[in-house]
């Protein structure tokens, strides 16, 4: 499985951007993807979660009201709308796709086993 990122980008305090992370390969594989981010000297944390076929979502809770994770399953792509962004979420972020069947949603880096290149987003202030 491949994951390419897109939508990275500038943006102020308060704006939206829209990530998208599309899947290639054996993507009939992939029970969840999601996306994680990292700053600089911080361990890669998460950030949200799709389970892709029922469409089963989880989020961080710093995230919480103000993204929204959703997925096409028809072009194997995840999307990660960012609203009232924060200076705070300035982060690398990453798409991961997990192959693991769990109860709950896999939040851990450890249970993902495909990742993407990763997109600067910036928030200013």
């Amino acid at each position: 499985v491949q994951l390419v990122e897109s939508g990275g980008g500038l943006v102020q305090t308060g704006g939206s951007l829209r990530l998208a992370c599309a899947a290639s390969g054996y993507t009939e594989s992939i029970v969840t993807m999601g996306w994680f981010r990292q700053t600089p000297g911080e361990e890669r944390e998460f950030v949200a979660a799709v389970r892709m076929v029922r469409g089963t979502t989880a989020y961080a809770e710093s995230v919480k009201g103000r993204f929204t994770i959703s997925r096409n399953n028809a072009i194997s792509t995840a999307y990660l709308q960012m609203n009232s962004l924060r200076p705070e979420d300035t982060a690398v972020y990453y798409c991961a796709a997990s192959p693991y069947a769990r109860a709950d949603i896999v939040q851990r880096t450890r249970d993902y086993a495909h990742w993407g290149q990763g997109t600067q987003v910036t928030v200013s202030s």
